[in-house]
């Protein structure tokens, strides 16, 4: 696996509407940012027609970048636009000569030994779409002991979901209930990242839900399509103040490396859905979305001749 890959983003959302839209209001969190030496955002535009009246670029509570923005004049049609450069750096936490138990990071949340820890435990309570219950521990419990690293538990517990459950993105919808697709055992990644999280939290153990990208490869000897990436979900766990926040892919029963690019951090999906907002008008709603993930090639440096 490289140790770094830099990527060229488009993401491209177009709404046609039915019947002219008078007014339209709308936030989006689709700008990756720099958050850690693991992911640079180099840069990112967004381009949005009609032309707005105006756009608000601000962090949300998570620090998340927001446009939030308005359409005042009669439109059929939105298309929002968002071309960034990200380099992600493959970092191994597993490398780490002193990862904690289970059970050191569930003490060190409940007593608040650190501000990291402070911080932290927002992400340990139930939130709108993810509820703590005895079942969810329960489940977990088969994975996770309290003596196991926090890094193995959370990775056992990532292949046991990816394992248990079945991808199927007819099973459910956006608006689905953790319970549901728990019950259901199918789903998308926001369904799969949605139970670990519930599991986790039920546990003790903070987590956080992530969007971002996936990038794909085409399968051999077949060229990459352009514009047929698509979104995608994770979680990332809380595994103590030396370590910080540590990502895991339930949907590909992994620890992410440099094909995941995360734009994003809340505690569900309702808090970094991509886009949403209001319409007054409209009638039918038809959406388009293209994802394009690309490796740059960037230029080697030549030194000068001998």
């Amino acid at each position: 696996m490289p140790r770094s890959v830099t990527y060229d983003i488009v993401h491209e959302t177009k709404y046609t509407y039915s019947e002219p839209v008078a007014v339209c209001l709308n936030q989006l969190r689709m700008r990756p940012q720099t958050r850690s030496p693991s992911v640079v955002c180099n840069q990112c535009t967004v381009t949005i027609e009609p032309v707005p009246a105006k756009v608000d670029t601000h962090p949300d509570y998570f620090g998340n970048i927001v446009d939030s923005f308005a359409i005042e004049s009669h439109h059929e049609s939105l298309v929002v636009k968002v071309a960034s450069q990200v380099q992600v750096n493959a970092i191994n936490p597993f490398e780490s000569p002193n990862i904690p138990t289970v059970a050191e990071v569930v003490h060190a949340i409940r007593t608040g030994q650190t501000e990291a820890d402070l911080f932290a435990k927002e992400y340990v309570f139930a939130s709108p779409r993810i509820p703590l219950a005895g079942h969810f521990a329960e489940y977990a419990k088969t994975i996770v002991n309290d003596g196991s690293s926090i890094l193995d538990a959370v990775l056992q517990l990532t292949k046991h979901i990816h394992d248990d459950f079945r991808y199927d993105s007819t099973a459910t919808d956006v608006s689905t209930t953790t319970q549901s697709a728990f019950e259901l055992k199918a789903g998308v990644c926001q369904d799969f990242s949605h139970v670990q999280i519930a599991c986790l939290r039920s546990l003790g153990l903070p987590a956080r839900y992530i969007s971002g990208y996936l990038r794909t490869l085409p399968p051999p000897g077949k060229p990459r399509l352009i514009g047929n990436d698509e979104s995608h979900a994770w979680i990332s766990v809380y595994a103590g103040e030396a370590l910080g926040w540590i990502d895991f892919d339930p949907t590909n029963a992994c620890q992410i490396g440099v094909d995941h690019i995360p734009v994003c951090v809340g505690r569900d999906y309702d808090d970094i859905s991509p886009m949403r907002g209001i319409v007054l008008g409209g009638g039918h709603t038809t959406l388009a979305v293209k994802v394009d993930v690309a490796p740059v090639e960037l230029p080697t440096e030549v030194g000068p001749p001998a």
